[in-house]
């Protein structure tokens, strides 16, 4: 054990006692020696560097101009142009775009390996808090840096830099066009009932169903606290198909709750039930999420996604969570043969807020659908005041 102990003491005094408050703790091993690059010292290599850098600002600057080429000239989609038993457009637009990226980064690295200047520096450290100056001190470092990289000795491979850069922004504007048309631009041509953002497929007369079996409802089907998934029947006649149809049922889900027709707080609410059932769109109004955790005391509406709460017995308003809007309301009224239908189409624009929706108070939103819908409404039961 002694023996031990001996060895540590020895293994202890053999190093220095360092002094944590000291400005150096190790002795400074200096640097090594410099070595200059070959276009450093040999005008020729450097004038071949400049060519070599530039040549790459070049090949950037086709490729991203194949690109535009490749866009228009090459035919996309399942019945287009192929290329080795590739799509030719998306091989071509890849491999141009990467290829305009990868040579201008190249391009960029060469003339900082080559014709950057070579200096290497050693500073000590400072603290944190910079003098007046010292900051002065660094933007002259700053323009200092500037001056060393050429850029105004080498104008050439600057101006070759700047516009490879500029022409990558073409291939970028060139794919804005794959955007396709506006909202407004699809809501006024309707290549299909409810196309757009301000539309669904619901409409005056058409019957509310239930979701998946596509059966229709009448009040007496449901019971105070029921909540019901539900569509249009336009959903299930066969009318529309593919994307459209899957598009329109999406946007038209619809859930109904029954309630005793004492707890509805809101005149607009009351107006658009039908005995006590109230209709909203299942879309929350924060970011889409469908919704249908019911509190069947309190008749609120919670979303799963982010706990955004709604009031169905107050126009669905927020109570609680980041929804900005309330809930869409659908209009019920009752058709010939007793089965809840709508009114009309759902009166302000379902799911989450764009950028060309405009946000009303509920009572403007009653008020402008009443001069377009109420008078029509009345074959259906309905009257102002609760039906």
């Amino acid at each position: 054990m002694s023996s031990d102990l001996s060895e540590i003491e020895k293994h202890d005094d053999s190093h220095p006692e360092l002094n944590a408050h000291t400005d150096a703790l190790l002795p400074d091993p200096g640097m090594h020696e410099h070595h200059w690059r070959p276009t450093d010292v040999d005008p020729k290599a450097e004038k071949r560097a400049e060519r070599q850098v530039s040549a790459f600002f070049g090949l950037s600057a086709i490729c991203s101009v194949l690109f535009v080429v490749a866009y228009f000239a090459i035919e996309p989609g399942y019945d287009g142009d192929v290329w080795l038993g590739f799509g030719a457009s998306n091989l071509a637009l890849g491999a141009s775009l990467g290829f305009a990226l990868l040579f201008l980064g190249i391009g960029v690295i060469q003339w900082a390996r080559k014709l950057v200047i070579d200096i290497e520096v050693s500073e000590e450290r400072h603290p944190a808090a910079s003098s007046p100056a010292t900051r002065e001190a660094a933007i002259a470092d700053l323009k200092a840096a500037l001056h060393e990289s050429g850029m105004a000795r080498r104008p050439f491979i600057r101006n070759a830099m700047i516009g490879s850069a500029a022409l990558l922004g073409l291939p970028a504007i060139v794919m804005l066009r794959d955007l396709g048309e506006t909202n407004a631009q699809i809501t006024e041509a309707q290549p299909y009932p409810g196309a757009g953002l301000e539309h669904t497929v619901w409409d005056a007369g058409v019957r509310v169903v239930r979701d998946v079996v596509g059966t229709p409802i009448r009040p007496g089907d449901l019971e105070i606290g029921d909540l019901v998934n539900a569509e249009p029947a336009t959903i299930f006649d066969g009318s529309l198909h593919g994307a459209p149809l899957q598009i329109a049922k999406s946007k038209a889900a619809t859930i109904l709750l029954r309630m005793d027709p004492n707890d509805i707080d809101n005149d607009v609410t009351r107006n658009w039930s039908v005995d006590g059932i109230v209709a909203y769109s299942k879309i929350c109004t924060h970011v889409g999420c469908p919704i249908s955790l019911n509190e069947r005391t309190t008749h609120h509406l919670l979303c799963p996604c982010h706990q955004s709460t709604f009031d169905l017995a107050d126009h669905g308003k927020v109570i609680f969570g980041p929804a900005g809007r309330h809930l869409p309301q659908l209009p019920l009224g009752v058709d010939a043969d007793g089965f809840l239908v709508a009114l009309s189409d759902y009166p302000e624009p379902v799911g989450v807020s764009f950028w060309e929706r405009n946000t009303y108070d509920i009572d403007e939103i009653f008020d402008d659908w009443s001069k377009d819908y109420a008078a029509d409404a009345e074959q259906f039961g309905y009257k102002e005041g609760g039906q």
